[in-house]
């Protein structure tokens, strides 16, 4: 499981394109057969996906987590972007279909990803971070995950966010997630941008057409750099960075956060006018 530390804004300032790339993209995550993840040490918080298509994929512990199995003091949250799959936690089968969105609490210990499916295979992308207290095991539809229409397309960001994981939806210790889908025509996520300096976030971009790419803005307001994403592929957003993009098509993407407050609106707006 590769790691990845934290990143001083000061530092960042001064960061080329390659160690930007280093230090803050998840690539290849997406791997036939292969669960990979990735341990950040951003709220602890784990980026991973299961790519079952031939075989089931079992969710084992790792070295770095110290521990008997990957739940003893984490909560999981999963998101199913392609073709239908299943996942069978300690016995118990829930199946998702494409957007689906799982969460599991601390202390279970089973977990096993399956597809259904060879020719369209399930891709499950999930988000861990610790938990102090157990939550049950829940599956959550898009239409159940309180949709909200936000922006425009006179600003080119006519969005509607599913929140699943959040206060008034799945209770979790710490973690919040959803996904964003866009209206024909609009292609701006999160502008204007925000900040958060109590969770960090990571972003998922899928849905993205073959030959088209993801441009992630972040760092601080008064010190803004970018990014080029490739289809499934996530970035880190520290507490300090905004994190905004734009695509050359249309796509969506999962976001997930980690940290001391999970009220969703908690955010520091950023105008648009201030950001250099």
């Amino acid at each position: 499981m590769r790691i990845i530390h934290q990143v001083h804004p000061d530092d960042f300032t001064s960061y080329s394109t390659k160690q930007i790339r280093e230090k803050f993209l998840l690539e290849n995550l997406v791997q036939p057969d292969k669960i990979e993840c990735v341990y950040t040490h951003y709220d602890r918080m784990i980026v991973g996906a299961a790519n079952p298509v031939n075989e089931s994929l079992v969710l084992g512990t790792y070295d770095q987590l110290k521990s008997d199995y990957f739940l003893s003091r984490r909560e999981i949250g999963i998101v199913n972007i392609a073709g239908n799959g299943s996942i069978s936690v300690d016995g118990e089968k829930f199946e998702l279909e494409k957007q689906d969105c799982l969460y599991i609490g601390k202390g279970k210990k089973d977990i096993v990803f399956s597809g259904t499916d060879k020719t369209n295979p399930a891709r499950f992308i999930f988000f861990s971070c610790p938990a102090h207290q157990e939550y049950p095991t829940r599956l959550m539809k898009p239409a159940e995950a309180l949709p909200a229409e936000m922006g425009s397309l006179d600003n080119n960001n006519h969005r509607v966010i599913n929140k699943y994981i959040h206060m008034d939806g799945i209770k979790s210790c710490q973690l919040v997630m959803g996904v964003t889908n866009f209206k024909k025509g609009s292609i701006w996520n999160t502008m204007p941008p925000h900040l958060h300096d109590r969770r960090m976030e990571s972003y998922f971009y899928f849905d993205l057409p073959e030959g088209q790419r993801v441009i992630h803005f972040m760092g601080q307001p008064h010190e803004t750099r970018h990014i080029f994403l490739n289809n499934e592929q996530a970035i880190l957003s520290p507490a300090w960075s905004i994190h905004s993009g734009c695509a050359t098509a249309s796509y969506s993407f999962i976001w997930a956060m980690a940290g001391e407050n999970m009220a969703f609106t908690d955010m520091d707006a950023i105008p648009a006018t201030s950001l250099l």
